[in-house]
């Protein structure tokens, strides 16, 4: 299920992968339904719950996490997801299903509107609705990062800091529901996927490189995924745009 693409951001985040499928992040849905368990507790239990099969409901991926460990994300279809919605069995639970079965809905009518015409027309119609969204997705993009802007101020020379006290508060104002080390690894999932770098093994190439260089493995340990941003003007930027919405979304700019 790789290739994901945004095509619905009202409530959960729903994409769309090469295929045509309609998936989620188990995580996004995680967070939106407001679970008070561990997540690893809740998507292990809910899978249980739904009977949903590995490699036909959802898949498994590997993560970076702070530490440079890997951990398990879930990449789940649309139908197990709203099944695990209403196992919640309260209001926002609800309101999730709800909004997945709209979703699905939509994107049922359009196709099957669509399937009636030429397949020469098909083609220009698709053109022009891919145009339409990569168009709606960039003006999305633009207000929210001026919206964040506004909100979040983090020094381009103190961004370290910055964003170290920007993610301690999310920690701290989040309890156990999203300590300080699950925000980091967010961040850094989210650098990942909208940068499409593979932060763990830029890592281990700074590390390797500096032992070519003579540098002492004490040193060479101490070094973490920031001092990898650090390296690129590009990362630097886009990962205090990361951190200023986290801000945001987790209400603590």
């Amino acid at each position: 299920m790789n290739e994901l693409k945004v095509i619905e951001n009202e409530l959960v985040p729903v994409y769309e992968t090469s295929t045509g499928e309609k998936v989620v992040y188990g995580s996004e849905l995680y967070d939106v339904l407001g679970v008070k368990s561990q997540y690893r507790d809740w998507i292990r239990n809910r899978i249980s719950d739904c009977e949903a099969i590995e490699n036909e409901d959802f898949e498994a991926a590997k993560i970076l996490a702070p530490s440079g460990q890997s951990k398990t994300e879930h990449i789940i279809k649309l139908d197990t997801a709203k099944e695990m919605a209403m196992l919640e069995r309260n209001e926002k639970g609800k309101q999730v299903r709800r909004y997945f079965i709209q979703v699905e809905k939509k994107y049922k009518t359009a196709s099957l509107a669509t399937q009636e015409l030429s397949p020469q027309l098909q083609v220009m119609i698709n053109l022009e609705i891919e145009q339409r969204r990569q168009a709606e997705k960039l003006e999305h993009v633009e207000n929210r990062i001026e919206s964040i802007r506004e909100v979040v101020a983090i020094d381009t020379t103190s961004w370290r800091d910055d964003t170290g006290r920007i993610l301690r508060k999310i920690g701290m104002e989040c309890g156990d529901n999203k300590s300080y080390q699950d925000v980091r690894s967010e961040s850094y999932q989210l650098l990942e996927k909208r940068m499409g770098v593979n932060v763990k093994q830029r890592l281990t190439n700074k590390r390797r490189r500096m032992a070519d260089e003579g540098i002492c493995k004490s040193k060479r340990d101490k070094l973490n995924y920031l001092d990898v941003i650090a390296d690129d003007k590009k990362l630097i930027e886009g990962y205090t745009a990361i951190v200023k919405e986290l801000a945001i979304k987790y209400g603590v700019a």
